[in-house]
């Protein structure tokens, strides 16, 4: 029960904080609710998944961050391939095209 409740307390609290416009800055809003967001996370994996340092040895939370590696690693290197075909294969703008002599 402790971990429903937290789970439904730390989806609440940024859909509230979304619909409220609680945070004039939408810069702001996204921070917090990826904090949000990382804590929800933790309680799910400590209450519903029951990973603790001590279960299996440890091996469960070794996985995840070789998981959590792996996912960084595809993430970055998908958007820095996406950003250079963006900057290197894009025709230019209409403004860049004027610039030009």
């Amino acid at each position: 029960m402790t971990g429903f409740v937290l789970a439904v307390i730390l989806t609440a609290i940024p859909f509230w904080l979304v619909m409220g416009k609680v945070f004039a800055n939408p810069t702001v809003t996204t921070f917090v609710i990826l904090g949000f967001a990382i804590v929800q996370i933790h309680v799910h994996m400590v209450f519903f998944l029951h990973m603790t340092s001590k279960a299996e040895g440890g091996w469960a939370w070794m996985s995840l961050i070789f998981t959590l590696v792996l996912v960084v690693i595809a993430l970055s290197g998908s958007m820095w391939v996406m950003y250079h075909l963006k900057t290197n294969m894009m025709p230019p703008s209409l403004e860049q095209m004027r610039k030009v002599p």
